[in-house]
């Protein structure tokens, strides 16, 4: 099983990748599958600023353009520029997709860089779900 520390090593070296010439703000995620595989992106930043991609979703994609088909376990989010780099609501709004009826655990580090967890369901804690009537 990957520990919180391990995925928090691999989005920081997602980062690492980042492209973010106009935020300058690097960030990296590491999302855990129950297949227990795990997938990292990067921020990827455009000049039409709303074209820009988060980390988190970066992961996701990738995940489920290589196939993944079971449920998000984890995902640590990092940034070099700071601690408790929090998912924006786009992400979070994200993860709650494909939480598939079980709480997703949000990894960040804390002051001391060291992994620190929250649940989804406190972050995002009223969702947009589309119920079908």
């Amino acid at each position: 099983m990957t520990d919180r520390k391990e995925l928090i090593n691999q989005a920081a070296e997602a980062a690492k990748n980042s492209y973010s010439p106009y935020s300058h703000f690097p960030v990296g995620a590491c999302v855990l599958y129950e297949s227990g595989k795990t997938y990292s992106g990067c921020n990827i930043e455009n000049s039409s600023y709303g074209l820009t991609l988060c980390a988190e979703r970066n992961a996701i994609s990738t995940a489920i353009a290589q196939g993944e088909k079971s449920r998000i376990k984890k995902i640590a989010v990092v940034s070099p520029k700071r601690t408790r780099c929090y998912p924006c609501g786009a992400c979070l709004q994200w993860l709650q997709e494909f939480e598939k009826g079980q709480n997703i655990t949000v990894i960040l580090e804390d002051e001391n860089f060291e992994p620190i967890e929250y649940e989804l369901k406190n972050m995002l804690p009223n969702t947009f779900k589309f119920d079908i009537i």
